[in-house]
């Protein structure tokens, strides 16, 4: 199974296999009214550099904390501003450094305990893989492997390194993980093929970064309640705004 690349390649459109037209122009205005992956939104860009993706891992902790999105990445900015971006910052830091900044990311209670978390992690991470967690990637291609070492990080379960991983397809050959599970029910609530192998040549007949469309569906999941909306064409999210539709 191919994902889709962030330039795929054009094809043809008139063949039976290939997404309706409804469901390319839907799929383009999610992902432009909801917004696609979490790292870009965060500035990261995880296609740029190793230290991008040092910069998703801190991130992608904060996101597989019980707390609500919003207030990760509210957490994760107020760690940047205090100029903590990666996990490697954190293992130079203090608790109350740590505590500080997490209380004005909004983490309430949770700030001490996510603090002594966070170190812990980074303190693992920084006797494991001395070079960071990026290099990891290309020492480990097997996706069952990768996700076991991953899941053997302090603090990392099972959810967090699908976190982590979504955003890395394409990037990491073992970036191989399931279509999260609340994707697929927003495709189906917006009629759009709800299985992996559908959605990236969905994507890829729209022209849009699978991780994109995959993030905007999650999105939709997390900001919308279905049993209020009729779904499909109809629901508001999944309309055709004529001008977001871009003609290729």
């Amino acid at each position: 199974m191919t994902i889709a690349s962030v330039t795929p390649q054009r094809e043809r459109c008139d063949g039976p296999t290939m997404p309706g037209l409804g469901e390319t122009s839907r799929a383009r205005h999610i992902v432009a009214t909801l917004g696609g992956r979490f790292s870009l939104e965060l500035g990261i860009d995880v296609d740029r550099d190793t230290r991008e993706i040092d910069r998703w891992a801190l991130a992608a902790t904060l996101i597989g904390e019980p707390s609500p999105m919003s207030v990760a990445v509210h957490a994760y900015r107020a760690l940047e501003r205090a100029g903590i971006e990666t996990l490697a910052d954190v293992r130079v830091c203090d608790r109350e450094q740590l505590v500080c900044a997490l209380d004005e990311g909004g983490f309430l209670l949770c700030d001490e305990s996510t603090a002594l978390e966070l170190l812990a992690l980074a303190a693992a991470i920084g006797d494991r893989y001395p070079g960071g967690l990026a290099p990891l990637g290309e020492e480990i291609q097997e996706p069952f492997e990768l996700e076991r070492e991953l899941c053997a990080l302090p603090g990392w379960e099972a959810a967090t390194v699908r976190t982590f991983l979504r955003e890395l397809r394409g990037v990491w050959s073992g970036a191989d993980v399931p279509l999260d599970g609340r994707a697929s029910l927003a495709a189906r609530h917006v009629a759009l093929p709800s299985d992996l192998d559908g959605l990236s040549a969905l994507a890829a007949a729209a022209h849009l970064d699978f991780r994109d469309l995959e993030g905007a569906l999650i999105r939709l999941a997390l900001s919308h309640d279905p049993a209020q909306c009729p779904g499909g064409e109809e629901c508001p999210l999944a309309e055709a705004d004529p001008e977001q539709f871009v003609h290729f």
